[in-house]
């Protein structure tokens, strides 16, 4: 590999590993934090999201869970492990929560997860929350459509447009991974061939990926989902994160009532969360 390769496929892996402890430049000041001997945990909930009944107090408490949660893994290990904690060394865990997009009665909400537990490098993790306003209460994209069986329909038609979106963006940067020139492929040929892509999205509400609505140029629509994968996810860890868009057009004949009640309008231009 050349030295030109190496370096832009370390790119978007140093632009992670800033995320992972960018914190201190972050304006909302942490709602959780944990400093031990053995780690240092924080969770950070938008505030924006108080404006939705249940919706930040839910985050809230899950994010409280999980930091317990490492704190107790974090002491156990030491007592265990003492050894990967000598010279004052500590696990670092931070949590974001941050409001995605607003449709109607579907919020959505990112989450971000840096780790460092050790190892060659921290590690970022992301997922998606859907909250029904009305409800009060978490939910998936079920109801948007027809029907979601595992390697029905509609996720098959989900998961081949995701390939093709990822594979889009891998000829993009130029991180392509497999024995063929880049001058000979298309998204289509490398969505099959890229065994990355293939094996981490696959025809389910479980494996396909975090979803969340993209925003519209329309008010109170969503003009397509986007598919948010974390390091490793669907590609080598240098590649980076990557996060993709699909228009509802694309999917448009899948759709239930209520989810063709509120797709519409184009994705703004403002909205660069790659």
């Amino acid at each position: 590999m050349s030295m030109t390769t190496c370096c832009r496929l370390l790119a978007p892996l140093l632009v992670v590993a800033s995320a992972v402890f960018a914190h201190a430049e972050t304006k909302t000041k942490p709602q959780v934090e944990i400093s031990t001997n053995a780690v240092v945990v924080s969770v950070t909930v938008d505030p924006a999201l108080r404006k939705y009944p249940g919706l930040f107090e839910d985050n809230l408490a899950e994010g409280r869970r999980w930091a317990a949660r490492n704190r107790t893994e974090a002491a156990k290990t030491k007592r265990d492990e003492p050894e990967f904690f000598q010279e004052g060394r500590r696990w670092t865990f931070e949590r974001s929560y941050n409001l995605r997009s607003a449709v109607g009665r579907y919020i959505s909400v990112l989450r971000d997860d840096g780790t460092y537990t050790g190892g060659a490098h921290p590690n970022s993790y992301m997922n998606t929350i859907l909250w029904d306003s009305d409800a009060r209460r978490r939910i998936n994209i079920r109801p948007l459509f027809r029907e979601t069986a595992n390697n029905g329909p509609t996720m098959t038609a989900l998961a081949q447009l995701a390939r093709l979106a990822v594979a889009a963006e891998k000829l993009k940067r130029d991180t392509i991974n497999v024995d063929v020139p880049k001058e000979k492929l298309t998204p289509e040929s490398l969505a099959k061939l890229d065994q990355f892509i293939s094996k981490g999205i696959e025809p389910s509400l479980l494996k396909i990926g975090p979803i969340s609505l993209a925003p519209s140029t329309e008010p109170n629509k969503s003009s397509g989902l986007t598919f948010h994968y974390s390091p490793y996810a669907v590609g080598a860890y240098a590649e980076g994160p990557y996060t993709v868009f699909v228009p509802w057009t694309a999917f448009q004949s899948h759709l239930s009532p209520q989810g063709s009640a509120i797709f519409g309008g184009q994705r703004p231009e403002s909205d660069n969360i790659e």
